[in-house]
Formats: C-alpha cells, structure tokens, sequence
C-alpha cells in the first residue's frame, strides 16, 4: 500500500489522517460552502453541536471533495465565486481534514451543464488557435497555483456534463475534431503539472448506455485523451421515472459496459436525492455504491454527491442531503456503510 504527499494521500496538521490511494471515493460537491458560510449559514452536527461542515462530512464517511472553477465568475450568490483563488483555498482546506480532491473545470464564467456551455467572456473573440492556447494556459495556471499550495488532486474533470460538448460554440459535438482538441489542450495541461491525477470526462443521465455509448465512440474515434469516464445519476429528473429502483439496474449495466467497452476506470461524479425523502435518498446512495463496487476489477471508483451541504433553506435546491435544522440528514449516513 503506496502511501504520497499529495490530496490522494494527505499528511500534515492533526486534522488530517492519510487515505489510501486505492480507496474508494465517498465524495461530495461542496462548492457553494464558502458562499453559504460568508452568509452567515450555521452548520450542527448530529447532536446538534455547531461544528465545522468538512468535520461533519469526514464524520459521516466522506473522505473525497470535488470543487467547480469558473474562469471569471460574478459575486451571484448562487452561480458565481468559484474562482481560482476560492478553488485552491478551498482545496487546501479541505486537505487539511485529510480529504482527496477533484477539480471540476467547467470553462465557463458560471454554470456549464448540458443545457450552457457558454465560453468565458475574455475568450469570447478569439480565432480557435489562440481559443486553444488560453484553455491551455488556464488549465495550466489552476493546476500550478493549487501545486504551489501542496495540492495534487487525484482527478480533474475536463468539462462539466459535456454531452453537447463544450465552450460553445467550437467545442460543439457538431465539429468532433475541435472538441476533441480543446479536450486534449485541458489534459495535456492538467499533466503537465500534475501527471498522477485522473482526468475525467463528464456525461450526464448514468443510466443511458446509448447516450454514452455514441458520445464515447466518437472520443475515441478522434483521438481523445483522458482516464476516467465521470457519470452523472438523478433519478429526481428521469421524466416519469423518478423512482431509482426503476433506473438503478440500468445504472449498473452502463458501469461495466462503459469499463468493458473502453477500457477505462468509471466514476459516478453527481448524485443526488429528494432531502425531504431521508430514506429513499438512503437506499439509492447505497445502491449506486453497489452498483460502481461491482465494476471487475476495482475499476468503479467512487461517488460523489453533489452539495449534500446545501440546505434548502439556503440554496432553495431540494436535492442536498441537509435539513431544515441545518443537520445532515440520515440520507449521508449511507456513506458509512461498509460495502464489500
């Protein structure tokens, strides 16, 4: 067991305790903390005691953090911060709880998901050279800061859900080629400084074998580089399928399809469930770990939920895995479960 000085594997203060490489990742989205806690949001534990959220989350099983950047975000309380200087203070906080880090770059000035990708507003007139030089060069520059801070993420996702692709509109999947070499400039400069982490690329609905099944041949069929396939799993938004016992089987089934068929290690980067349904919410992370446990191999990494700590009475999401007493709610106790 191969113990390193990096966020796969974090020594330092007395709140840090080392992890395993190799372990799986219990992750969790916690992007909008320094906003929540800027706004006077009050985090308790399970007795009721105020007490710092990465405390809260590392006490129930979650030993792996994953933070978006925006290129140039707004001070908008609810899609904005996330800059690179908040990314790396964040990541260095939460090494020093001992956690494993992935960072999410969504190349974008605010949320970039299937439905925006827009590019960030100073790369807005340049010709695609130039537009692939300064994707480098900002790649570059957020993986050099948090190396200067001691950080080594284990993952970084090129792209946040980039079904249609991203960094609209060259890096549409109308033109492959072009998306394909923005995706390649990210992860040639995420290994330039790093060469250990994993890059991921993101798609959305898990469950959809098809979807990733054409999106990942045309990848490969012209030429990208990357290391992990990242998924995405929200049976809350499945049209007239919100029931995850209905989708969660077809979740597995892509899992060992997407490891077979590409050869590359899967991971399910977002999850989410209704706050309001503790137990159902319980059963479904359970069983999404099952379902990436069972990946041959060892090659199903880990699951992450998507900002388990944003409240509805702060964030007005209704899929955080908190309460309305700003307690975790039993839903995050399905990380401590020992699946084997």
């Amino acid at each position: 067991m191969a113990f390193f000085f990096n966020s796969c594997n974090n020594k330092g203060d007395s709140t840090s305790k080392s992890i395993d490489t190799c372990s799986f990742a219990k992750g969790a989205d916690i992007s909008w903390l320094p906003q929540m806690e800027a706004s006077g949001y009050k985090f308790y534990n399970d007795n009721g005691q105020e007490e710092d959220c990465l405390k809260i989350l590392k006490d129930h099983g979650i030993n792996s953090i994953r933070l978006r950047t925006f290129v140039n975000p707004s001070n908008d309380k609810f899609s904005g911060h996330c800059s690179r200087d908040e990314t790396i203070a964040m990541a260095v906080r939460a090494k020093k709880w001992g956690m494993r880090i992935m960072i999410d770059f969504h190349f974008s000035d605010k949320w970039a998901d299937p439905s925006h990708q827009k590019k960030p507003k100073e790369w807005e007139d340049l010709e695609f050279p130039d537009l692939l030089d300064v994707l480098f060069n900002y790649s570059f520059a957020v993986m050099n800061g948090l190396k200067q801070k001691g950080i080594t993420p284990c993952w970084v996702q090129i792209g946040n859900e980039i079904p249609g692709g991203m960094i609209y509109p060259e890096g549409s999947t109308s033109n492959w080629d072009q998306l394909v070499k923005l995706i390649n400039k990210g992860y040639d400069a995420v290994k330039a400084v790093s060469p250990k982490s994993k890059v991921i690329l993101h798609v959305d609905q898990g469950n959809n074998n098809e979807r990733f099944r054409r999106w990942f041949d045309n990848v490969k069929n012209n030429g990208a580089k990357y290391d992990v396939i990242g998924l995405s799993y929200y049976p809350y938004w499945h049209k007239g399928r919100p029931d995850f016992t209905l989708s969660i089987n077809d979740l597995g089934a892509n899992l060992k399809d997407l490891d077979h068929r590409y050869g590359k290690e899967v991971m399910v980067v977002e999850v989410g469930g209704e706050d309001s349904k503790e137990q159902n919410t319980y059963d479904m992370l359970v069983a999404v770990q099952g379902k990436v446990k069972e990946v041959p191999d060892g090659k199903g990494l880990g699951v992450f939920y998507w900002e388990p700590q944003g409240a509805k009475a702060w964030s007005q999401y209704p899929l955080s895995a908190w309460g309305e007493d700003g307690k975790p709610t039993k839903a995050l106790d399905a990380f401590l479960t020992n699946l084997n």
